[in-house]
C-alpha cells in the first residue's frame, strides 16, 4: 500500500448528523458507536497552534474530537491503534524499567497504554506543543485521562517533541511519535523535520542502544521507510485496522530498532 498524497482520517468524527464529515468518514459513522444523526455538533473549544493553525474539540452526545480543518486528528470512540502504538512497543523492548518519550499528547490513550504496559519504575515524558490540549485532558476530557497525568511516572513537557529530541542522546528506551497523521508535517510544516533523514538520525542518537523509535500512521509511506533504513534502524512496519470491525481501511506503524535490537525485535502481529 503506497501513499498516494492524499491524507486518511484518522478515524471519525463525532458527525453524528452528517455535519461537518468528508465522504470517506460517512462509512465509519453509519458503522461506528455514537452515530445518532439526530445529536448536533458542539464545539467545545478551540486552540491555537503555536506558528500559527487552529483545533478544534467537538462533542457530539458523549464522543469527542479534535480536528484540524475538515480532518480529524483524534476521537474518542475509535483508538486501538493509539493504543497498540505503546502496547506493541513494550513487547518488543522486553524490559519494563524503562525512560520512555511520547510526541503528542492527544485524547491520553498512548499514555494510557504505556502506564499499563511498563512497570511503576518506568519514566514516561510526553512531549506537547499545544497549551490547550494539556487543558482540555484536566477539564473537557478528563473522564478520558483519569488519574493518568497525575501518575508520578508522568511528565508532561509543554514542547515540541523534535526540540526534546535534538537535546538528548543516548536517553531514551522508545520515542512514540503520534504527532500527525503519518510522516509529514501536516499539522505544522516545520513538523517535516521530525521524518526527514536528518531528524531521524537525531532520534536515533537519543535513544539508548537497542532503543526502539514507533512511528503511527494513517497510511503508508513507501519512501519514509527507506529513510528509517537509511538513517541506521532495522524496520518492521505492521498494519491495524482503522477503526473496529474495519477491513478495508488501516492504519500502520513503523518500529524501528536502534543498532543492538536488530536480532532480537520478533515480528509481532497485532
Amino acid at each position: 500500500m503506497n501513499y498516494s498524497g492524499t491524507r486518511i482520517a484518522r478515524s471519525s468524527p463525532p458527525a453524528c448528523n452528517g455535519r461537518g464529515a468528508s465522504p470517506e468518514r460517512k462509512g465509519v459513522q453509519e458503522n461506528g458507536a455514537g452515530s445518532d444523526k439526530s445529536l448536533p455538533i458542539i464545539t467545545v473549544d478551540i486552540a491555537d497552534i503555536p506558528g500559527g493553525g487552529q483545533l478544534h474539540l467537538l462533542q457530539c452526545g458523549t464522543e469527542f474530537s479534535i480536528q484540524f480543518g475538515d480532518d480529524e486528528l483524534m476521537g474518542s470512540r475509535d483508538h486501538e491503534s493509539e493504543k497498540a502504538l505503546a502496547r506493541l512497543t513494550q513487547e518488543r523492548l522486553a524490559q519494563r524499567d524503562v525512560d520512555i518519550l511520547i510526541g503528542g499528547l492527544g485524547m491520553g490513550f498512548t499514555l494510557g497504554a504505556a502506564l499499563d504496559a511498563w512497570s511503576q519504575s518506568a519514566t514516561i515524558t510526553v512531549a506537547e506543543l499545544v497549551p490547550k490540549i494539556i487543558s482540555w485532558a484536566n477539564g473537557p476530557l478528563m473522564h478520558l485521562f483519569g488519574t493518568n497525568l497525575t501518575d508520578p511516572r508522568v511528565r508532561i513537557q509543554l514542547a515540541d517533541v523534535f526540540d526534546v529530541i535534538t537535546h538528548e542522546k543516548d536517553r531514551f528506551d522508545a520515542i512514540l511519535l503520534d504527532v500527525d497523521n503519518g510522516p509529514d508535517g501536516f499539522i505544522r510544516k516545520s513538523n517535516d523535520r521530525l521524518y526527514s533523514t536528518d531528524g531521524l538520525e537525531m532520534a536515533y542518537a537519543a535513544l539508548k542502544p537497542g532503543g526502539l523509535l514507533s512511528i503511527w500512521s494513517a497510511y503508508s509511506d513507501d519512501a519514509f521507510a527507506e529513510r528509517l533504513e537509511q538513517a541506521g534502524f532495522c524496520l518492521d512496519e505492521i498494519l491495524l485496522p482503522a477503526f473496529s470491525g474495519s477491513a478495508e481501511r488501516w492504519h500502520n506503524i513503523w518500529f524501528a530498532a536502534k543498532a543492538g535490537a536488530c536480532q532480537s525485535v520478533p515480528a509481532l502481529q497485532a
